[in-house]
């Protein structure tokens, strides 16, 4: 069998079994794996690129699918006009003052001769600006989280269309990357994975506490989004009238037309991320970024600037995490920080990349949907699984309800054996980089 083949089976194959789930469960269930697993593939295509084409140890994909989220809020939601009103520009203000002591001190630092001189006049610019920018931004964030904390309590966004948050997303991403990657990229592997999961976790950490900016552990719900709700669809005759003529009940075809619309957009941005990923790897671009991957002392040796170029293509992958993020909020409607688990929204995305086939863009796709599939599906199965084996036991029996219990933890055991079993028989992936 010859590698395009094989290709095209391992697809039809993760195919196959999302029509299985629709015949067995429902097309909604499968639908949603679909979409999910679009996200997931445009996420594993950004930690590829990273890790595929640079060898770049990111573990702080968390944070920069959390940006994409923040960016969904901070664009699509419409401004609170009372919170600004309370304290809008006072935020506005110490977060400007917080700035220009950064830049004041940074200024400093570079145009002073080093010494003692300029170690105090840093101090005297900090902690000043400090002291300056908590005085500004504290009583602003007060009043702002005041003004009816059960519903509002931030400050909003700007009430543009949700589509316009996915490129903002990812450019809310490669800015943090930007700044992560001036100060690490510089580092050892280990450290720069360090640096990255140290990064996620602090932005998730402002997420979850600075409630005047996404209303933290409270969430926000009611995010817009690009398509019908489906009880406005259930309203519009002409929709209902169709649906009858198709045989399909209103509340039912309400409910795939929507699903299928974002199925749509997520192919969309995928096929489009996939085509420019594919055009970097063949280009002379590509090809640099391989040989500093493989040998980074020969391609310094040759003129490359390492540094450089591993910061270009870290800002790049992160971005696409992000743009992937804003998707999966305008998807789910709401924020919720506290679901930003590094179990999914890491471990789960370098699984993909690694049973795909790590440098290869193909491989991302498919070990995005596959693994998506059976992070959803294992559980479900577990269940029945443990349920036959368990039939013959009496009830109330201390041994069946512990293993009925335990199909609970399939999904881990099932990522770790399927992990297992792709670096023992094809460790390079299932669709191994040419």
């Amino acid at each position: 069998m010859n590698d395009t083949v094989k290709n095209i089976a391992l697809f039809g194959l993760v195919a196959a079994l999302i029509a299985i789930t629709g015949f067995m469960q429902s097309w909604n269930s499968a639908l949603l794996i679909i979409n999910l697993g679009l996200i997931s593939s445009i996420m594993a295509i950004g930690v590829n690129l990273q890790w595929g084409f640079a060898g770049l140890f990111n573990i702080g994909i968390m944070g920069f699918v959390a940006l994409g989220g923040l960016a969904a809020v901070l664009v699509s939601m419409p401004p609170t006009t009372e919170a600004w009103a309370a304290g809008g520009f006072g935020v506005v203000t110490g977060l400007l003052l917080g700035a220009a002591t950064v830049v004041a001190a940074i200024m400093v630092m570079k145009r002073m001769q080093p010494g003692r001189v300029r170690v105090i006049t840093m101090l005297v610019i900090l902690i000043g600006g400090f002291f300056v920018f908590r005085a500004v931004f504290d009583p602003a964030v007060e009043s702002v989280e005041k003004v009816d904390p059960a519903i509002t309590g931030y400050l909003g966004g700007l009430g543009l269309n949700i589509l316009v948050a996915w490129p903002v997303g990812g450019l809310f991403a490669a800015g943090a990357a930007w700044l992560i990657g001036k100060t690490a990229l510089g580092l050892r592997s280990d450290y720069l994975a360090i640096a990255t999961l140290g990064i996620a976790e602090i932005i998730i950490a402002i997420l979850k506490n600075e409630d005047w900016l996404s209303r933290g552990v409270k969430n926000v719900i009611g995010i817009p989004r690009p398509l019908p709700y489906e009880i406005d669809l259930q309203k519009d005759a002409d929709f209902v009238e169709t649906a009858a003529g198709l045989g399909f009940d209103p509340v039912m075809a309400s409910t795939l037309y929507v699903k299928i619309g974002y199925g749509a957009l997520f192919l969309a941005v995928l096929l489009l991320v996939l085509l420019l990923s594919q055009l970097a790897l063949k280009s002379p671009w590509g090809r640099m970024m391989r040989a500093i991957r493989d040998n980074e002392v020969a391609a310094e040796a040759m003129g490359k600037d390492v540094t450089r170029r591993h910061l270009q293509i870290f800002v790049i992958g992160s971005a696409i995490c992000g743009i992937a993020g804003a998707m999966m909020t305008t998807l789910d409607g709401q924020l919720t920080p506290g679901t930003y688990q590094p179990l999914r929204f890491t471990f789960l995305i370098w699984v993909m990349v690694i049973v795909g086939g790590s440098g290869n863009n193909f491989g991302a796709v498919l070990g995005g949907m596959l693994i998506w599939f059976l992070w959803v599906q294992v559980e479900p199965m577990g269940l029945f699984v443990m349920q036959v084996i368990t039939s013959g036991m009496a009830e109330g029996s201390a041994l069946k309800t512990h293993l009925i219990e335990s199909a609970a933890h399939m999904r881990l055991l099932t990522m770790g054996v399927v992990l297992l079993m792709v670096l023992r028989f094809s460790p390079r992936g299932l669709i191994p980089e040419k």
